[in-house]
């Protein structure tokens, strides 16, 4: 099927769908469950477990949306049948791994990467010459089982046509799939400002976190007083800003703005946010994080630019000191 004729079945019969979506995290779990409601949708894991309880029991999201999906799973990927659109929603660390089981898979399919950070599509092209179609989502959740996830904050996945596809109509009709499905998306031309809002978001708000252990709360926003941490998150924007200013990104959102959105979207009845940012949970469980795909790509951004970024600099050196404490995991969800 030709990058056309993929736009085309999006467009003309959505229900003869098949997508499979790569990770069944809390993310993978939300794109899985939502499309699986108007696809046949088949998600590649990690465990044969989580397998076997995804095709028993379904997949069941609670929270801003309430259903149980039946899904096809499997961990051997080489049972997966030809598939239509690949959703990867796993980590940035992991990307490289789980793109290995697709090689030789599915050579008409397009791919959908979901990664925080940069660099993601190069990652893809190692396995394959598949069209790529670049996201960014805002959107998150949190995974109480293998086949439970509650769908959190319901903000929106930007995408657009990777620097090698596919076509600008397929771009587009996977965003009209994704809002049938229940989801927030939008297409864009370029999807690179918006990467770059979340990037210069995600430098910042997970960097700081996975060093203080804090949740992205409250804390994130305050500047009443000198030791505030808004005052440091406003700082570190602004680092972001002026390097992207000097790449030509004119970005999508204010990466300030969208930390006091999700802060204030995610408040509780009693004034709590209890949202970890991704790098928290990988620090907490000892896991490899994503820093070098965030941070790190800002900061040699910084370098490429000629952009000094001496506290992003200090909170990538300090993360992956504490990295340093225990060994690189090698498992992928």
């Amino acid at each position: 099927m030709t990058n056309s004729s993929v736009a085309k079945k999006l467009n003309e019969g959505r229900g003869a769908m098949r997508i499979c979506v790569v990770g069944a995290g809390a993310i993978g779990s939300l794109f899985a469950g939502h499309l699986g409601r108007t696809s046949e949708v088949w998600i590649l894991t990690r465990r044969e477990e989580q397998a076997r309880e995804l095709e028993a029991e379904g997949l069941r999201v609670s929270g801003k949306s309430e259903f149980i999906t039946p899904v096809r799973a499997t961990a051997d990927s080489a049972s997966l049948p030809v598939f239509d659109l690949a959703i990867v929603c796993t980590k940035a660390t992991d990307l490289d791994e789980a793109m290995s089981h697709l090689a030789g898979l599915s050579p008409e399919a397009v791919i959908m990467t979901t990664q925080n950070g940069l660099g993601a599509e190069e990652i893809v092209r190692r396995h394959g010459s598949w069209p790529v179609i670049s996201a960014v989502t805002f959107m998150s959740g949190t995974r109480h089982s293998d086949s439970h996830v509650e769908y959190e904050l319901d903000a929106p996945t930007w995408l657009g046509p990777g620097e090698q596809g596919p076509s600008r109509d397929t771009a587009f009709a996977v965003a009209e799939l994704l809002v049938d499905s229940g989801l927030h998306a939008q297409a864009m031309d370029d999807v690179r400002p918006a990467q770059w809002s979340k990037l210069i978001f995600n430098a910042t708000v997970n960097s700081i976190s996975a060093l203080t252990e804090l949740p992205h709360d409250h804390h994130f926003r305050e500047q009443d007083e000198l030791w505030s941490l808004g005052n440091l998150v406003l700082r570190l924007v602004d680092e972001g800003k002026r390097v992207a200013k000097e790449a030509g990104i004119e970005l999508y959102e204010d990466p300030w703005e969208m930390n006091l959105h999700a802060v204030g979207r995610g408040e509780t009845s009693d004034g709590a946010y209890r949202h970890n940012p991704s790098m928290l949970d990988d620090v907490l469980t000892r896991r490899p994080t994503e820093i070098d795909f965030i941070t790190g790509q800002l900061v040699q951004a910084g370098i490429r630019y000629g952009v000094e970024v001496p506290l992003h600099l200090a909170l990538y050196q300090l993360v992956k000191a504490k990295e340093s404490a225990w060994a690189p995991g090698t498992e992928w969800s």
